[in-house]
């Protein structure tokens, strides 16, 4: 099994930037394939941006293509996702998690959370 922790959230104005790092141990992050998620208050959790298992192929909402990246760093076992040009509606929970099937963008696909972590974009 893999264990996930997400940081880097944080209150941030729009136009602005924010890293999230999502560290995991247990196991390789080439192990798996990964996404990130996000939960608003009162809105379903809704996909953002998956990256395949061998890292080649990435997939992104299109709410936020363009604007945010997902990437991993094998040798530091971290998975990120860098996010641009922040949006009041960008504000959420954000969670990384992490498939040992083929990934996807249903949260019913991916077997390994992290606890989350907060996002403000204010304006």
């Amino acid at each position: 099994q893999v264990q996930l922790v997400e940081s880097g959230g944080g209150l941030v104005q729009a136009g602005g930037s924010l890293r999230l790092s999502c560290a995991a141990s247990g196991r390789t992050i080439s192990n798996y394939g990964w996404g990130w998620f996000r939960q608003a208050p009162g809105k379903e959790r809704e996909f953002v941006a998956a990256m395949s298992r061998s890292g080649g192929s990435t997939y992104y909402a299109d709410s936020v293509k363009g604007r945010f990246t997902i990437s991993r760093d094998n040798a530091k076992n971290m998975v990120y996702l860098q996010m641009n040009s922040l949006k009041p509606e960008d504000t959420a929970v954000y969670y990384c998690a992490a498939t040992e099937r083929t990934m996807g963008f249903s949260g019913q696909r991916y077997d390994y959370w992290g606890q989350g972590t907060q996002v403000t974009v204010s304006s």
